[in-house]
């Protein structure tokens, strides 16, 4: 770099320009604009996860809480046979629904009919048995027969007779369990079917 300008201006060291004539001293190398990234995305929080409602099984205590208390119901209404068991896996669909707010698919439905019908089951099973036992000690077909003389239809004297034998009561057993759940799982999957519809 000269000491001096064209004009006789002495120039100070590293000078760009003439102070007196402003002719450029050197070319100016312009520096490389270096294209930044383009700032990153901002990252989107997920959605609010929506809290999954827990499986139904009988570790859910609202599933249990509703099944129970639709049983107790259904085993109440003992008289309406088919048609309660039927409806109390529809009514336990709707109620836990409503409680909970989650829409249960077909599969859901059918497991909460099957809690509800597990539970009229151990009811009724305990009923009967409460009943047999009292009836057995009140001395059996025997002493209904004297005292009814001939009051009692012959088909229900026949039925007690079968209700004394071990594996008739099994028999009996094993199509009420078949019959309640079978109902309350077809209940269940039909208010599982309308209350998704709304």
């Amino acid at each position: 770099m000269p000491d001096f300008c064209t004009c006789g201006a002495q120039l100070p060291p590293d000078a760009l320009f003439c102070h007196k004539c402003g002719k450029p001293q050197r070319e100016l190398v312009e520096p490389e604009i270096v294209a930044s990234p383009p700032p990153p995305n901002p990252v989107e929080a997920p959605p609010a996860a929506r809290l999954q409602p827990p499986p139904l099984n009988f570790h859910n205590p609202v599933a249990i809480r509703i099944s129970l208390s639709v049983a107790i119901v259904a085993t109440m209404l003992f008289f309406l046979p088919y048609l309660n068991w039927m409806g109390a896996g529809f009514f336990a669909v709707f109620l836990y629904r409503r409680r909970t707010g989650a829409l249960l698919n077909m599969e859901s439905g059918v497991r909460m009919g099957w809690m509800t019908g597990i539970l009229m089951f151990g009811m009724m099973a305990l009923l009967l048995t409460i009943s047999m036992l009292i009836f057995q000690a009140a001395g059996g077909i025997a002493v209904v027969q004297s005292e009814l003389k001939n009051a009692m239809d012959p088909r229900m004297v026949e039925a007690l007779k079968l209700l004394q034998s071990g594996p008739a009561v099994a028999r009996l057993l094993i199509q009420l369990f078949v019959f309640m759940t079978l109902l309350s799982m077809a209940g269940g999957a039909l208010g599982a079917k309308v209350g998704g519809r709304s």
